[in-house]
């Protein structure tokens, strides 16, 4: 045998031993990238539960906004309560508070669950601007988009509404106060002892008859007597501003305006008879009303005597047939138009007025004592067919 041939014979030996050596090296590095595959797939996996874990936490957490959402309401979630409400309870919002300042008022009182679900209620309601300061009748545990609805409605503000009828005396007023609010008549009389609390002006010379302006008022429960006391002088005082009168002439004004108050029936006669007192005035008569006496003496008009309205009767300082002028202060409070008729008195020579139908409010006026006693016999001729003395 040749060396060639020798040396092309293998042994099978050694060259089967290192192709089993290489296939299992193979068969060991594909087996650890399998394990390495697994082991990201078993992380991924892992992260992706995590990740899924969490937006269906986040979904059942925030569904009930999200679906609300869709129907168009921008508030309701677990921040909010579900509403209607439990119990009764006041709130109050002071002036110049902003939708933050409510809400924390609003949550301190319970009625609402955050400062948020409130904050996104009032800034979603275009109206909510028209909220007013004031006190509230809500509830507790309310949800936010009612709380805000609640607040515009001032139908749910705590207020005692008191109508000061025109030609009203101050204890008159003081009567009604008393009946509508409950405090006694004696408290509102002490809270008026201090002027500068109550904001009466000096011109009026500590009295305060003809300064409490007649109109319908909203008090708030917390106002003291001499807070709804000040609440009427300032009334009367922006009137009295509004018609440029200065503080020197509010006084007379007042004081002529509230004769015409307690005479005049109609608004077309006010005028006219503010006219007819500054003719008295200009000459010096006396003006002859008896309203003025009556208020003098604290009896009603119809129970004046002739004692009372003589010109000898001169103890009672608003007896306007004793004394000449104007009476010490005003008799009543004067409404706009009474003021207004003293500022624009009507153009004409009258000197005396009757009215002679107290059911229509009839009014003659004369400037001759002749006539006079001709309308005043229309007067009497109207009592004879009413039987006015029965």
């Amino acid at each position: 045998m040749s060396d060639l041939f020798l040396d092309e014979i293998v042994r099978p030996d050694a060259d089967d031993e290192g192709g089993r050596s290489a296939r299992r090296a193979e068969r060991a590095e594909r087996a650890r990238r399998r394990r390495q595959r697994r082991r990201r797939n078993l992380v991924a996996l892992t992260i992706t539960a995590f990740i899924l874990g969490g937006i269906g936490a986040a979904v059942w957490k925030l569904g009930l906004p999200l679906v609300d959402d869709l129907r168009g309401d921008p508030v309701a979630s677990t921040d909010d309560y579900p509403g209607p409400g439990v119990e009764p309870v006041t709130v109050t919002i002071p002036p110049g508070a902003t939708g933050a300042d409510m809400a924390e008022i609003l949550l301190e009182a319970d009625v609402i669950a955050s400062v948020k679900a409130f904050t996104r209620a009032f800034a979603a309601n275009p109206d909510a601007s028209k909220i007013q300061p004031g006190t509230y009748q809500l509830m507790t545990k309310m949800r936010a988009v009612e709380v805000v609805a609640a607040l515009i409605n001032p139908d749910n503000r705590v207020v005692t509404r008191v109508t000061i009828v025109e030609g009203y005396t101050v204890q008159q007023v003081l009567d009604r106060l008393s009946s509508v609010t409950a405090i006694p008549v004696e408290e509102f009389r002490t809270a008026m002892e201090d002027t500068a609390a109550t904001g009466l002006p000096a011109e009026a010379g500590g009295r305060y008859e003809g300064w409490l302006y007649p109109a319908t008022y909203e008090f708030e429960p917390d106002q003291s007597p001499a807070e709804m006391i000040a609440a009427m002088i300032a009334q009367t005082v922006k009137v009295l501003d509004e018609r440029g009168v200065a503080p020197a002439d509010r006084q007379r004004v007042l004081t002529i305006a509230s004769l015409i108050e307690k005479e005049a029936k109609l608004d077309e006669d006010r005028p006219k008879i503010a006219r007819a007192i500054f003719n008295r005035l200009n000459i010096d008569m006396p003006l002859q009303v008896d309203a003025a006496v009556a208020y003098g003496l604290n009896k009603p008009g119809k129970d004046l005597t002739l004692d009372d309205i003589s010109p000898n009767a001169t103890d009672n300082p608003y007896n306007t047939y004793a004394h000449n002028g104007l009476p010490p202060g005003p008799i009543a409070s004067p409404r706009a138009a009474s003021i207004d008729a003293v500022l624009a008195p009507a153009d004409g020579p009258w000197i005396f007025w009757v009215t002679v139908n107290p059911e229509t409010g009839e009014t003659r006026f004369a400037e001759t004592y002749a006539e006079h006693k001709q309308n005043e016999a229309l007067l009497r001729q109207w009592e004879a067919e009413n039987d006015a003395d029965a």
